[in-house]
Parts: structure tokens; C-alpha cells; sequence
């Protein structure tokens, strides 16, 4: 996925029908708006699609059936937390937010005829799930100026003004994860590294990261290249060990996660793994990969571990866990809300320079240039061509962690950065 940031297989029918009610629930409570508001509404605020003069309406198009079906149900809780709380304290402009939810089960062509619905009647789109998806849709959102947030940090997606890859991009954070197993797991020039990765814009802008880095460390990459579907990576396993890997980077889904690192431990190649963070979830640590991945994994991430003790991660994760009890606390929950605080303070400042319309949305989005929730590291919306923040965390797994991770280092700016990007552009 795909920075949540970035971003799961999900067994048993079970599941799949409570991620089905959970649609029907977030779809049924947001029906389509009276008309496209006005011009101008009786207050002086102008409007335009998805904006009356009681109703702010939102849109998401995420993945509550397919591969990162866990990922997508905590970004709408999350998401329709956040809705709540601001309508309980008045809305946003004195009108109620509304968030309608399409669940495209990450298949782009249903994600596109998802959007061909939804568009005409939203203001914003603070949640789409998967790389392919909002490449796909990449020239519909800037030309219908719908801001959007995606769930997904290729860097492909940057230089359109609609669209904010929140955080750091793939690539970035694999600068960050070659510098971190240089830096503590003893590798050396002349070593090579693996790295799995999703065919697609995900996985590409990831191995050019990798592929940087590990050429300025003096290292080799060692690219396998994988599909979505793909959940048994014995193959890959056994390549990797007779290339002689020292490390493993993998950039896919937490299922391809869970085989690759448990697959590698059984036959004894035991080596550091590091994921980007889509790959992970903490539903892993309770299947029988478990004791590998608490063995040999870590996860470089633009967000901190939801078990941080920043003060603003900790009221959301004790607010998630009071509205959503039965539901863990993941990374999806903390990217999902941070999207949505940082598209409602959008659409204030909008409100407050008098118009809710869609170009104006966007205006006052990209006119931010140090923005802090609190939920991890500010983030600069003002230039569309770099990403929102240079910072990665190196977090690892923790089964009694909330979220099931914990931080191993704070947000930094792996070394090179700055070089790459300028040689990216």
C-alpha cells in the first residue's frame, strides 16, 4: 500500500460479514446530499459539492473486504470517531460532517466506478485505501479539485495540489531502513540485502529507495517481486538464502509479513527483516508467526507506535478504545485519524476565509506549512512535489503493547535524504 503511514488477508466468513455490517452501518447513516448547495449559503459561506447549509459531507474509499480488509475497518472507526466528536462539539462551520463509505475490496476498477458515485456529492475525501487505486484516480481528484488524503505514500502520487500524501513516501522510509541495519545489525559493504515487494507503485517506489541506499552503503539489493495474491513466500525464502542474504527488507502486505518471516525462520535464515509499515498488523502476533516476527522483525513508519506516550495518541487510543472496545487499536486507527483532524482543520480555515468550495478547500490545505496534531511528527502541505515530512520511527513488535508495537527510535531523518530527493526530482 501502500505510508498508514501506509497499511491485510482476513480468514473465516466471520470476519468478512461483521466488515459487510460495518459497511452497511457507515453507508445507511449518509445519504446522498439534498442538492449540491448553493452558490452561496444563507451565512455567506460559499459552497458547492457536497456542502449545504446544515451538512459538510465527506467521502472514503477504502478496503473493508479485500487484502487490507483490517486496515480499512479501523480507518473508518477511526475516521467516524473524529466525525462524531466534532459534530458533539458544534461541527465544522455550523454544520454537521458527514463521512460516506465505499468499499472497493482494493480492485481498482471498482474503486473507479466507486468514485464515479461518490465524487459528484463530496467536499473531500480524507481516507482512500491503495496506491493502484488513487493512481487510477490520480487525474479525476485533481481535476474534480477534491482533496484527498490517501492511504497510501508511493511517490508517484505526489504534484497534484488535491492530493496529500501524508508523512514520509516508500521510498524515503527505505532510506531510513537500510540506514538502521547498517547502523545496529552489524552489516557491512559488500553485504546483500533482500527485499520482497508488491509489484505496483508501492512496491517500485520502495525499491528505489532500498536500491539508493543500499548502493550508497555499498550493499546489493536483492529484488524479489511479488503479487497481492501472493501469501506463501517459500520461493522467495529459498532465493533470498542462497543469494546469501545478511537482512530482508519487505515492502506488501502484513500476510506476505507473516510468510516471510516465518518461512525464513524455519529454515534457518534467521536474519533482520524490516517492514514498511502497510506490513504489518497486530493481528499477526497472534497466529503462529508470532514467535519469529517478535524474533526478527522491525517496521519503519512516519508514525509513531499508537502504544507512544505522546499525550495526543494516548487520548485518541483511550477514546477509540471506549467508542470501539471490541476493535484493537492499530496503525490505521492513528492514520486514519490524523487524516481526519488535519481535513477538518482544513476545511475551518476555509470556512473562516469564507468559502467551502472545492478549490478553496485545497487552498487553505496547501497554504499550511508546519502542521502538528500531535499524533507524530509536523508536516509541511505547501510544496506537492516532496513529501509532508522527511522523519521515520523504527518501531518493533510487541505482543503487550497496545497496537503491538513499541518505538526503538524516535522520528529521524535518515542520512541522505536530503541528496536523494533532490536527485528523485
Amino acid at each position: 500500500m501502500n505510508r498508514t503511514h501506509h497499511r491485510h488477508r482476513v480468514p473465516g466468513t466471520l470476519l468478512a460479514a461483521a466488515l459487510a455490517a460495518l459497511l452497511v452501518a457507515a453507508t445507511g447513516c449518509s445519504s446522498k446530499a439534498d442538492g449540491d448547495g448553493g452558490s452561496d449559503s444563507a451565512d455567506g459561506v460559499k459552497s458547492g459539492p457536497g456542502v449545504t447549509a446544515k451538512t459538510i459531507r465527506l467521502g472514503a474509499l477504502t478496503d473493508l473486504t479485500g487484502p487490507y480488509a483490517t486496515l480499512g475497518k479501523s480507518i473508518v472507526q477511526a475516521q467516524q470517531m473524529w466525525a462524531d466528536e466534532t459534530n458533539a462539539a458544534g461541527g465544522i462551520c455550523d454544520r454537521k460532517v458527514e463521512i460516506v463509505v465505499k468499499d472497493h475490496g482494493y480492485d481498482v476498477q471498482k474503486a473507479v466506478t466507486a468514485y464515479a458515485d461518490l465524487s459528484p456529492d463530496v467536499v473531500a475525501l480524507p481516507q482512500v485505501i491503495g496506491s493502484p487505486v488513487v493512481a487510477a484516480l490520480l487525474d479525476d481528484i485533481e481535476s474534480d479539485h477534491l482533496l484527498t488524503f490517501p492511504q497510501a505514500w508511493a511517490a508517484s502520487l505526489l504534484g497534484k495540489d488535491s492530493v496529500q500524501v501524508m508523512g514520509t513516501t516508500y521510498d524515503v522510509d527505505m532510506l531510513a531502513a537500510v540506514d538502521f541495519l547498517t547502523r545496529t545489525k552489524g552489516l557491512a559493504k559488500g553485504d546483500s540485502i533482500g527485499h520482497v515487494y508488491f509489484e505496483g507503485d508501492y512496491g517500485a517506489n520502495a525499491l528505489e529507495g532500498s536500491t539508493w541506499a543500499a548502493e550508497k552503503a555499498g550493499l546489493k539489493i536483492v529484488p524479489q517481486k511479488i503479487k497481492a495474491t501472493d501469501t506463501d513466500l517459500t520461493a522467495q525464502v529459498s532465493a533470498l538464502s542462497k543469494a546469501g542474504v545478511k537482512a530482508v527488507l519487505i515492502s506488501a502486505g502484513p500476510a506476505q509479513t507473516a510468510s516471510l518471516v516465518g518461512v525464513a525462520a524455519s529454515r534457518g535464515l534467521k536474519v533482520p527483516v524490516v517492514s514498511s509499515a502497510p506490513g504489518f498488523a497486530p493481528q499477526l502476533l497472534k497466529t503462529p508467526a508470532a514467535p519469529a516476527l517478535l524474533g526478527m522483525l522491525n517496521v519503519v513508519s512516519a508514525a509513531p507506535a499508537v502504544s507512544s506516550d505522546l499525550p495526543g495518541v494516548q487520548k485518541m487510543v483511550t477514546a477509540y478504545g471506549k467508542k470501539y472496545p471490541a476493535s484493537p487499536v492499530d496503525s490505521g486507527v492513528l492514520s486514519g485519524y490524523n487524516a481526519a483532524q488535519l481535513l477538518g482543520a482544513d476545511l475551518k480555515k476555509a470556512c473562516a476565509a469564507g468559502s467551502l468550495a472545492r478549490e478553496d478547500v485545497v487552498k487553505a490545505h496547501r497554504g499550511q506549512k508546519s502542521v502538528d496534531t500531535g499524533l507524530g511528527s509536523p508536516q509541511d502541505f505547501s510544496d506537492v512535489s516532496r513529501p509532508a515530512a522527511l522523519s521515520t520511527y523504527v518501531l518493533k513488535p510487541d505482543a503487550k503493547a497496545v497496537g503491538g508495537l513499541v518505538g526503538v527510535e524516535d522520528a529521524h531523518e535518515a542520512p541522505g535524504v536530503t541528496e536523494y530527493l533532490a536527485n528523485r526530482s
